[in-house]
């Protein structure tokens, strides 16, 4: 769920995988990483629906989109608290897209410990101010997902690496991503946010091959650096760094003997330093297709 296919497409092959991620945080964390997170008098509620599409243009290159929406809800407690009530604050609009390529010049060799090795080049295009305006939630980020982590509604640029390595019944998988953040513009004045680092490791156990069930444990860490690689000052968000890890359980199966696949879990944030806590419910369906007739699940 928490990472791009490692083993990409062969050539021909094409999936849409619509997902839904979303997020209940009515906690944060302080300045220093901890695992106890405070009270906040935010509570911010998200739901971000993306649907990302890959195609095999080689068997070693892989072509992707991901298009999302954005909608959340978000209160101010304390005024409820002392019964003064207070307004919801809300919007839905447009998500950022994503553009992405993917090349796998390392096949794995089930015979040794080789593993599939992938390099990861993403644009994100902050379509959502673009288009249709939609405003950043609550703590600037839409809730974590499939893919490495951005600030909402900045053009952004990430490079990475994953691996793969099947050692059946298991299969393990992780990635490391860095998001550099163009400089951009609010209420006229030029903004530099944080470069971030975005961190996967997932453990899968395969426990059915012919009904394609099985279950992972996901780690996701999220990482905010005090700096940025052109030496700008940051004047945007959390400028002296933050850190999320969390944890998701995840159960995929496949539907029948159909070319659908669909996975659920819901990722727990267990430490932290300077965000928001949070859970993160989410839900996806794979829909694989080839030219050929005969579809490779990866």
């Amino acid at each position: 769920m928490f990472i791009s296919g490692v083993d990409i497409h062969p050539q021909g092959q094409f999936t849409a995988h619509p997902f839904v991620f979303s997020q209940v945080s009515e906690k944060a964390y302080g300045n220093d990483l901890t695992v106890k997170p405070t009270n906040n008098s935010a509570h911010v509620y998200q739901v971000a629906p993306l649907v990302t599409m890959a195609y095999g243009i080689t068997n070693h290159l892989e072509l992707n989109v991901g298009l999302g929406m954005s909608a959340f809800w978000a209160k101010d407690t304390s005024q409820f608290n002392q019964g003064k009530g207070g307004p919801w604050t809300t919007n839905v609009g447009m998500g950022d897209t994503q553009i992405y390529l993917k090349y796998r010049p390392i096949v794995q060799d089930p015979d040794n410990w080789r593993p599939s090795i992938t390099t990861f080049n993403m644009i994100v295009l902050p379509t959502s101010r673009w288009v249709t305006g939609t405003e950043s939630p609550p703590g600037g980020f839409a809730p974590l997902g499939r893919l490495p982590a951005s600030r909402f509604g900045s053009l952004t640029w990430t490079e990475g690496i994953m691996f793969r390595k099947n050692l059946r019944p298991f299969r393990i998988s992780g990635g490391v991503f860095y998001s550099y953040h163009f400089p951009g513009s609010d209420a006229g004045m030029t903004t530099y946010p944080a470069d971030i680092i975005n961190t996967r490791l997932i453990l899968e156990r395969f426990l059915d091959d012919q009904r394609g069930l099985a279950v992972n444990l996901e780690f996701v860490g999220f990482h905010g650096l005090p700096f940025r690689l052109d030496g700008r000052n940051i004047n945007a968000g959390q400028q002296h760094g933050f850190n999320s890890l969390g944890v998701q359980p995840t159960i995929q199966w496949r539907f029948g003997q159909s070319n659908f696949v669909g996975a659920a879990g819901v990722l727990f944030t267990v430490a932290g330093q300077n965000v928001l806590d949070a859970i993160y419910p989410n839900f996806s369906i794979y829909w694989f297709w080839s030219k050929t007739g005969k579809v490779i699940m990866r």
